[in-house]
């Protein structure tokens, strides 16, 4: 049961975590909503696709935001409880660190739990979805993605116009050029026309009006007894031509990537099911996976002494330390996992060695935060730096007129 107390320290923490999570997820979707317009734009229900692929992407960067936002919220609700004296308060009623961070510890394991679904079914088959769209998507080369008066590719055809209305899909003035190999090459010209589409058909056609059509049968030799090369030229009222390449093959079925199997796959141990995958890939995915989930439970005991100091503590460089620190582990982890996966290194170096060194490190700071008296030895190092900064930025504000009051 959670008590008056426990359900303070989680408003604390929860309001903060939230604006966090939202906060960090708006930022990594709007990064790759600019990417996605571009590969959309104009094609075939291009919003309904974008938003469909960011869907997908929601479990992926949910890996990511979780933590870094558990993170801040017990960062940023546990640096107020002790800025404003609360913490003192409630130290001298006997009520011991260890005992207000039972609640986060319990909250701690909630996120572990739904990290376990993320990184073990969600992020799979969404990443899976994600790439089949993509594929979709990007297999026709669609005529919406041109520009006025730029050389555009689509398939083995290069083509330009000179005015575009995307509202009804009509141009003029093209110029297409049709490289055909060892067979030579078309190239047509055109005062307008309109882009079809057809239905059941994966390509739209291109409904020419009022042009010319140059074809080349072969392409010439330099060869002395060869005939000339004859060139056919024609003028037509309309003709239709199609547009774009489709992709021979469908997408490749799931589990080509280790990313894109399930932890239960994963732990089944089982890699000659999944021949694409490599034995170093399938080992470095599985410890990957469960190290990212335990790491969700050692973040109360690494953030908590970060956010409690004394009154002069200087808090927001300890802030900035932790969250360097989890950054710096995070990078750690995602390089231990390609090194054990390009080069055969055990992951009990590249990725469990690092997480031990974080809960020996967590839990000493957190005892000695909660069970030892004393000034923390963080603080012999960052107060020095807090008075250097503020030495030089009273410097700096008086080079330019201004005049710092001391509070």
């Amino acid at each position: 049961m959670l008590n008056i107390i426990d359900r303070y320290v989680l408003r604390q923490v929860l309001m903060p975590l939230g604006a966090s999570l939202a906060i960090g997820l708006l930022m990594l979707l709007a990064e790759r909503l600019v990417r996605l317009l571009d590969t959309t734009l104009g094609k075939n229900n291009s919003f309904g696709a974008v938003f469909e692929l960011l869907a997908y992407l929601v479990p992926h960067y949910l890996g990511t935001a979780v933590p870094a936002a558990l993170f801040i919220g017990l960062l940023f609700g546990f640096s107020k409880i002790s800025k404003s004296n609360e913490l003192d308060a409630m130290l001298a009623a006997g009520i011991g660190l260890h005992r207000l961070a039972w609640p986060v510890f319990l909250l701690a394991m909630i996120f572990a739990l739904a990290s376990t679904l993320i990184f073990g079914w969600l992020q799979p088959m969404t990443r899976y979805a994600y790439r089949s769209l993509l594929f979709d998507i990007t297999s026709v080369d669609a005529f919406y993605l041109a520009e006025e008066g730029v050389f555009m590719q689509s398939g083995s055809r290069t083509f330009i116009l000179d005015e575009l209305d995307r509202s009804n899909s009509t141009f003029k003035r093209i110029f297409l050029f049709d490289y055909q190999g060892p067979n030579g090459a078309e190239t047509l010209t055109a005062s307008n026309g309109v882009l079809i589409p057809v239905p059941g058909q994966t390509r739209p056609v291109l409904r020419l009006n009022n042009g010319h059509r140059l074809q080349v049968e072969r392409w010439p030799t330099l060869s002395s007894g060869e005939e000339p090369v004859t060139a056919g030229v024609a003028e037509f009222t309309t003709t239709d031509t199609p547009l774009g390449k489709v992709a021979k093959d469908i997408f490749r079925p799931r589990g080509n990537d280790g990313e894109e199997l399930y932890i239960n796959e994963l732990l089944s141990g089982d890699a000659a099911a999944f021949p694409e995958v490599t034995p170093d890939s399938f080992r470095s995915e599985l410890h990957r996976r469960i190290v990212s989930i335990l790491t969700m439970l050692l973040l109360p005991f690494l953030a908590l002494p970060f956010a409690i100091g004394r009154a002069r503590s200087p808090r927001a460089y300890r802030i900035v330390v932790a969250m360097a620190l989890l950054v710096a582990y995070h990078e750690v982890i995602q390089q231990g996992a390609l090194a054990t996966r390009s080069s055969g290194i055990s992951p009990w170096i590249t990725q469990w060695l690092p997480l031990g060194l974080l809960a020996a490190f967590a839990f000493w700071r957190f005892y000695s935060a909660s069970f030892l008296l004393g000034s923390d030895g963080l603080d012999r190092v960052l107060i020095p730096i807090q008075e250097f900064t503020s030495r030089m930025t009273t410097r700096l504000l008086a080079l330019v007129g201004i005049r710092r009051e001391n509070a």
